[in-house]
């Protein structure tokens, strides 16, 4: 019964990564609000959580390592959203994570000054809300229930 149960968690959290990715990416592209760095990370635990479960459901008997695994990087969101949430309200000063380009490369002078040019996203700007609420905010909040909901899952994998 309890195997049951967790596969239908774990559906639920598979089906609710992949909304919270569309819709990032739609509020993204379509609506046209950049993220910010900050945003673009705490998009990871929702790639993983879309892996791992779908790797428990084809080798089911690493479940509760992948749990675990799931839970980690749900903790991981949860830290990095509330930190984000807490440079929005702040709480906390802009670190060089908010700075950092996609570049990793070398570059010129020339590409430098472009760089400097070109408007950055900032941590702290709020570009869209729901119901008054940033996106960080909710990001907190279902990071933290999804990790304990992967935690529990873990803890109690293989009781009757």
């Amino acid at each position: 019964m309890d195997s049951i149960k967790n596969k239908f968690i774990l559906n639920i959290i598979l089906i609710f990564s992949v909304f919270a990715l569309i819709a990032a990416y739609f509020i993204q592209y379509i609506l046209g609000h950049e993220p910010c760095n900050l945003c673009l990370i705490e998009r990871i635990p929702y790639f993983a959580a879309i892996i791992f479960i779908s790797l428990i459901f084809i080798f089911s008997k690493f479940e509760k390592f992948f749990s675990l695994i799931i839970g980690l990087f749900f903790i991981f969101g949860s830290i990095v959203s509330f930190y984000h949430f807490g440079i929005e309200r702040g709480f906390f000063s802009e670190s060089f994570v908010c700075g950092l380009s996609d570049n990793n490369t070398t570059i010129s002078t020339q590409d430098l000054l472009k760089q400097l040019e070109k408007n950055t996203i900032s941590c702290k700007d709020v570009t869209f809300k729901i119901l008054g609420i940033s996106l960080a905010t909710f990001n907190t909040i279902f990071s933290f229930i999804l990790s304990a909901i992967m935690i529990k899952i873990f803890k109690n994998y293989g009781k009757n």
